[in-house]
């Protein structure tokens, strides 16, 4: 391949990134169409949002144990996942109730783990040098992916809610295909011989990829919560003060999608800085926040987008810088393994905090519930914090 062509196939594979990832909240999206169509209770939303990421979390876990994006072309995987996810998504038109309707969005998450971490290790075997950047542009198509749904229903809201699904589903069979047709293995890869069971032991023996797991997981708390009931808190928000009228799927998406920015603007701080002081420094804005949600609902309507829009930006800047020092504490045969095990365990913490605080709305005031979001960026800071002031040895 022409170095002229390598420089293409990072724009290919944010684009199919992007298009592939519009699966994730696609059902999160039109979740008060669901609701009223088959008579589900309130707190749907996040047993919605659970099940994809139960499912993700399946999906990387079998992706683990068979090292499959380290035995197999990593653009074959991809393009298989992002053609059953798109027909996963679409089964939610057979549903009958909230069963079927899970099970749709979880089978749905367990392709995605042949998308997300898959298109990591992608780029990841193209840019031996310049990773964060790269990553910076994945993650960002990533989030930007995750809230097109939003932007789909507020320009559809008057029609069907299962156009959001048809078009995500759409954009899921073009990525898949643009991987599969121009993206080949990338130069930098390679590939373990076989199912290596003890593949998860291997990576977190090693106490520089613990730390650096440790500050993911704690990041992970705070960002699929944040980003599941961002639309909750723009509903409080129009209850109280009435007199805003505002269409929440779009203000949804605006605010979802801003982290791409963040993760762009990291990837590019990550050419002068140490991934980890911008993972450090995006955690700490995020905590300054969540420790500011108290007063949320009750701000001017334009600092109440302020600082979701600060909030929204930050919690997603330290997820590529996360991504790259996965990349780099891991050993070269199990990077694609390594990134998938840290991604399952990041979205099983996701799950926890999702249903701790979905079940906490009716007994907390929603002033304070988003108050338990600080847990995850207080602790990761922890972990971070030795890594942050130059005690790993791993390109950080």
């Amino acid at each position: 391949m022409s170095q002229t062509n390598k420089k293409h196939i990072l724009p290919i594979i944010v684009l199919a990134q992007f298009a592939c990832t519009s699966l994730w909240f696609a059902g999160n999206a039109v979740i008060n169409d669901i609701v009223k169509q088959f008579s589900l209770q309130p707190n749907a939303l996040g047993h919605l949002v659970s099940a994809v990421q139960l499912g993700f979390i399946s999906g990387t876990l079998l992706f683990a144990i068979f090292t499959i994006s380290d035995r197999f072309s990593p653009s074959k995987v991809f393009f298989i996942c992002a053609m059953a996810g798109a027909a996963s998504n679409l089964f939610i038109f057979f549903a009958d109730g909230l069963t079927t309707i899970i099970a749709s969005r979880f089978i749905t998450g367990l392709f995605l783990a042949g998308i997300y971490p898959v298109g990591m290790k992608i780029a990841s075997d193209y840019h031996k040098e310049g990773l964060g950047k790269a990553l910076g542009w994945l993650v960002g198509a990533l989030v930007l992916g995750t809230a097109s749904p939003h932007l789909v229903h507020a320009v559809t809201e008057n029609l069907s809610w299962k156009i959001v699904m048809i078009v995500s589903s759409s954009l899921s069979v073009i990525g898949g295909f643009i991987i599969l047709i121009l993206v080949p293995d990338g130069p930098h890869g390679s590939r373990s011989k076989g199912i290596d069971m003890s593949a998860f032991a291997k990576i977190f023996h090693n106490k520089d990829f613990r730390s650096v797991a440790f500050g993911y997981f704690g990041h992970m708390w705070e960002l699929y919560s944040l980003w599941a009931f961002i639309p909750a808190i723009l509903t409080s928000y129009a209850a109280i003060h009435s007199e805003i009228k505002m269409s929440i799927p779009l203000f949804s998406f605006f605010i979802i999608a801003s982290g791409g920015l963040g993760c762009v603007l990291g990837g590019y701080l990550s050419q002068y800085f140490k991934n980890s002081i911008i993972a450090f420094s995006a955690l700490t804005i995020s905590l300054i926040c969540c420790l500011l949600s108290p007063f949320l609902l009750h701000l001017p309507f334009t600092f109440f987008l302020l600082l979701l829009f600060v909030w929204g930006i930050s919690v997603t800047t330290d997820s590529p810088q996360f991504s790259t020092m996965v990349a780099h504490s891991a050993p070269k045969e199990s990077k694609g393994t390594a990134l998938t095990i840290t991604n399952s365990l990041g979205f099983f913490i996701t799950i926890i905090s999702i249903e701790t605080i979905n079940y906490l709305r009716s007994f907390i005031d929603p002033n304070d519930i988003y108050l338990l979001l600080a847990i995850g960026p207080l602790l990761g800071l922890i972990a971070l914090a030795g890594i942050a002031f130059g005690k790993i040895k791993v390109n950080s």
